[in-house]
């Protein structure tokens, strides 16, 4: 897995598909790191939560976090991106 995560709902994607590889469901991952189930049904979202609780999820499905300059998502991804959400719509 070396996606560039720009967006948190690309990054909540990238924690579902791991979590099911790894064929642990929601309750058995939040047990594993130690953190209430609504903190993976947030983070799979895309929703806010803490720092910490992030860092713990990603320990337990065995990965880490590298930061790399790359700026922000460019205006032509945004509008990718919401254009994605309203044909799902």
């Amino acid at each position: 897995m070396t996606d560039i995560i720009r967006l948190p709902d690309e990054l909540g994607q990238q924690l579902l598909l791991r979590r099911k590889a790894l064929r642990m469901s929601k309750s058995d991952l939040a047990e594993k790191a130690g953190k209430v189930r609504e903190v993976i049904y947030r983070l799979e979202a895309g929703e806010d939560t803490t720092v910490s609780s992030l860092m713990a999820v990603l320990g337990a499905l065995g990965l880490a976090m590298r930061l790399e300059p790359v700026g922000l998502p460019t205006a032509q991804e945004v509008a990718r991106r919401f254009q994605e959400e309203d044909d799902a719509s």
